[in-house]
């Protein structure tokens, strides 16, 4: 009796972990990883955030400056920001003026790591690896990887800058599991990651994603996959997301292009932290940006993101993003369509919107804001700021909690304010991938959309509402079956085996007492052309 009890309980947490995480066994490898992720949250968390704030609103500004300077030595400038620009390389905000237009970037591709803004400022990727080039786009063996392929490149141990010799469309077979101390560069060429399964960066650091498409991404069935060269493990069913952040640190993904994925566009959840999301373009999609999961998972509170000079375009419904705990600057986006709305969250999450413009597409979902299922006597103590935002067509936010948010830190207040939202348009002229050429501007998705007329789009009819939310319900539904499925087939797989009296083995709990370690804060300077963040290296 006592041996069918430890079977059943057995059985029971890992039917958890699969809930959880999509880890079918919970084994000493994945434990210790956990366990390794937790402490780099805690390392990573910025305890006063405005610092990381203040840096990049400073960066910004600067560089308009500097742009605005050097565009009156030329009168061609205001032409070159015209939609659908076809001419000489040229940059718009700090994170491309860091990198982009030297003319040996290609030579120097580690110059990127040196680029990133906000919260993921600590990211590296690989820029202390070699130079692994991708030059097979197959995704045929799941446990031995075929060298050449991104999948083999990813699961290295070592640190990788990851490129690739053509453009090329990999249809990744299962979820795409990285290892640490990655950059997937895909300048200079068109990579798809498409029709297939997205990438998982689960209980890993110092990640770089840049210059992909991610796209038409599906659920998959789970199976044995090789998450590292010397490991590998059954997977349950893969939520079907772009791109998976589940207790990541120190995550970049920049200059993306993502649509259509069965569940979220980007997820970051349990304990993922020191992420920035840049120069990135979304279309089509519902649930785009889902930064944690559950309201029970309290370590969330240590996340904290930057979402920056993004073009949220045509066709998104909801979660631009959705948050829960956590620190979350949203800074200098470009909002041209939602259905439902644009920000949302619940759990007393912290939103600091700045210099972003709102522009409301559709004409019944006017309100910027979204609090899910909490009263508002609850979520009026939440802070939700909005500073500097410009609302267009009706929009409006909602905004709650501490107005007076700045004035907690006085040596910030005169720096702390974004650039003007009137200056989105040229931030996020270039958001997506850039694949044209080595030194060229791209022409690929320009994200400014056209926001002088009032009248009321097409698509915005009752047929394209329908078959939207249809849609939805559908890739619900079929995801919810085959989360059953992979349910009761792990159930099946566990009470077919040996019962052997085993210690029994469950997630790795944080001590609730443990301390949280002293960071060191930005070094508080007099001047803003002055102002420096850190030194940059991993969290």
């Amino acid at each position: 009796m006592q041996m069918d009890w430890v079977i059943v309980f057995v059985s029971f947490a890992s039917i958890l972990g699969v809930l959880n995480a999509n880890i079918g066994e919970w084994d000493e490898v994945w434990l210790k990883r956990q366990a390794e992720a937790m402490n780099r949250t805690l390392e990573t968390y910025e305890p006063i955030p405005e610092h990381v704030v203040t840096h990049l609103n400073v960066n910004t500004k600067r560089s308009l400056k500097e742009i605005e300077e050097e565009s009156m030595m030329s009168n061609s400038t205001r032409r070159h920001l015209q939609k659908g620009y076809t001419g000489p390389c040229m940059v718009t905000n700090p994170i491309d003026r860091c990198w982009r237009c030297h003319q040996n970037w290609a030579e120097n591709r580690f110059r990127l790591a040196d680029c990133v803004l906000g919260f993921g400022y600590k990211t590296t990727g690989g820029k202390n690896g070699r130079i692994y080039t991708v030059t097979d786009p197959s995704d045929g063996d799941l446990i031995n990887p075929k060298p050449g392929t991104l999948r083999h490149a990813v699961i290295q141990k070592e640190p990788l800058w990851i490129i690739f010799d053509r453009s090329m469309v990999i249809t990744l077979q299962q979820e795409m599991i990285m290892q640490s101390d990655k950059t997937i560069d895909g300048r200079g060429v068109r990579v798809d990651i498409a029709y297939g399964a997205g990438i998982t960066i689960q209980f890993v650091s110092n990640v770089i994603i840049h210059g992909i498409r991610v796209h038409d991404i599906v659920s998959k069935s789970g199976g044995m996959i090789r998450d590292s060269v010397d490991h590998f493990g059954f997977r349950t069913v893969s939520d079907g997301d772009g791109i998976s952040l589940f207790g990541a640190q120190n995550v970049w993904i920049d200059h993306v292009s993502m649509t259509n994925a069965a569940d979220g566009l980007i997820d970051a959840i349990e304990g993922s932290t020191g992420v920035t999301i840049s120069n990135t373009h979304f279309t089509d999609h519902n649930e785009t940006l889902l930064f944690g999961a559950r309201d029970s998972s309290t370590y969330d509170e240590k996340m904290q993101i930057t979402v920056a000079y993004n073009h949220f375009g045509k066709r998104l419904v909801q979660r631009m993003p959705r948050c829960r705990f956590g620190y979350f600057h949203v800074v200098n986006n470009d909002y041209t369509h939602w259905i439902m709305y644009a920000i949302g969250g619940s759990s007393h999450p912290t939103i600091i919107s700045q210099g972003n413009r709102y522009s409301a597409d559709h004409p019944f979902a006017k309100q910027v804001t979204k609090r899910e299922v909490t009263p508002e006597s609850e979520w009026m103590k939440w802070t939700w700021v909005s500073e500097g935002d410009l609302f267009l067509r009706g929009a409006y936010f909602i905004a709650s909690g501490d107005k007076d948010w700045t004035k907690k830190h006085p040596e910030l207040y005169d720096k702390i304010m974004a650039a003007p939202a009137t200056k989105v348009a040229e931030l996020t002229k270039f958001a997506g991938t850039m694949d044209k050429g080595k030194n060229e501007a791209t022409t690929s998705t320009p994200p400014s959309d056209d926001l002088k007329s009032s009248s009321v789009p097409p698509q915005w009819d009752a047929k394209y509402q329908y078959e939207v939310f249809s849609k939805h319900f559908k890739k619900q539904q079929q995801a919810l079956s085959n989360k059953l499925d992979s349910l009761v087939h792990q159930f099946e797989r566990i009470n077919t085996r040996p019962t052997i009296m085993q210690p029994v083995r469950g997630p790795v709990r944080r001590n609730e007492h443990q301390e949280e370690p002293v960071e060191e804060s930005y070094a508080e300077e007099s001047s803003e052309a002055e102002y420096e963040p850190p030194q940059r290296g991993r969290g």
